[in-house]
């Protein structure tokens, strides 16, 4: 995922009105301040920064959704086995947290 100006103003002004047409920014908010360029700019690499940082955790949990973890502990818990322990490890050994 591409972070753009778009995300970025949300971030900063969540409550400002105001429009973009292409790369052109029409503030229309007249109670709060538009961001400046440097502003928007800094914001769109602080949140490609946390985007980029989760890779980890969006991985993990895409694989954690393909296992059918509820049936995996009952069976677990009946056959006295860490078949489901096992596999969560191993994909927090696959993914580790950076």
């Amino acid at each position: 995922m591409i972070i753009d100006k778009v995300s970025a103003i949300l971030s900063l002004k969540p409550t400002a009105s105001w429009t973009m047409y292409e790369d052109t920014i029409t503030w229309l908010d007249s109670e709060q301040t538009e961001p400046t360029a440097l502003e928007i700019s800094n914001e769109v690499t602080r949140l490609q920064a946390v985007y980029d940082s989760q890779l980890y955790a969006r991985t993990r949990k895409a694989k954690y959704d393909l296992l059918n973890q509820d049936e995996m502990r009952y069976d677990d818990v009946k056959n006295s086995t860490t078949t489901w322990v096992d596999a969560i490890d191993a994909i927090k050994a696959a993914h580790p947290k950076p």
